[in-house]
């Protein structure tokens, strides 16, 4: 009996995005599977939030098709399966009348509904998702007392609250030190080790694919996927090309 073929999280055939007159992403196709830590990098304008706007049903494709767990976006309804930290989400007003259990409770609404009451399994999730990001101690305080690293973890554990199948991140280093950077990066590389979470995420940084990530998408209109990014080009020729910052995280992780 032939195994069937695992269907990717999500596949997208010669997608095109096009705002007016300018083509902002152009024939792109790749998959990606269950299990994997993939970095997307790329120039500002290149098309990378786009990209992930397209994925997640925000934005609509001018051309090409994308499919998530195997089905067209338009017929796809199971939107908890995938966890979205969208860009600046840790800018939080200081006066937000909230607390980290709060932020991290509203995680679960994406899948039970807003009216649904919190069942034991609702509470066990929150408490798992804080666990995991290592914010219990912190989750009576108000959200907008946190640092930015804190702020960080937490809207990280409110996306994990839905247990999600993959987690998509936009830039989550934005207004973060590099100590918290550092941390948090290791505790995305355990979610992907321990839990079998995908990640997706956006990233300024080339310098934090150094150790754990699987693949690395580059998105400038076209996107170019490296398989093996401990091969990358030197980060002097990345940091021309792309404009980006590429100093090594790897280079950090031993000081401490």
């Amino acid at each position: 009996m032939s195994l069937k073929p695992e269907v990717p999280i999500f596949e997208v055939k010669e997608l095109s995005f096009r705002v007016r007159e300018q083509l902002i992403l152009e024939n792109v196709s790749f998959e990606i599977f269950s299990g994997e830590y993939i970095a997307i990098i790329g120039p500002n304008g290149g098309g990378k939030t786009t990209l992930i706007r397209l994925l997640l049903n925000l934005e609509k494709q001018t051309s090409g098709e994308i499919k998530i767990f195997g089905k067209k976006l338009k017929d796809f309804k199971e939107w908890y399966k995938i966890g979205y930290v969208p860009q600046r989400a840790t800018l939080v007003d200081e006066s937000f009348p909230a607390t980290v259990e709060d932020i991290v409770k509203m995680g679960r609404v994406a899948r039970r509904g807003v009216f649904a009451g919190m069942s034991s399994e609702d509470r066990e999730k929150v408490h798992d998702a804080m666990q995991k990001m290592d914010i219990l101690d912190l989750k009576d305080k108000m959200v907008g007392t946190l640092s930015g690293g804190q702020r960080q973890r937490v809207m990280i554990a409110r996306a994990l609250a839905s247990s999600p199948k993959i987690l998509i991140l936009d830039e989550p280093n934005t207004g973060v030190d590099m100590v918290s950077q550092q941390r948090f990066y290791e505790l995305l590389a355990k979610l992907n080790r321990e839990e079998n979470i995908t990640i997706l995420f956006i990233t300024h940084d080339i310098g934090v694919i150094a150790d754990d990530i699987g693949r690395l998408f580059t998105i400038n209109r076209k996107v170019t996927i490296c398989n093996d990014p401990k091969k990358l080009l030197s980060c002097d020729e990345v940091s021309d090309l792309y404009g980006i910052h590429a100093h090594s995280l790897a280079n950090h992780k031993h000081e401490h």
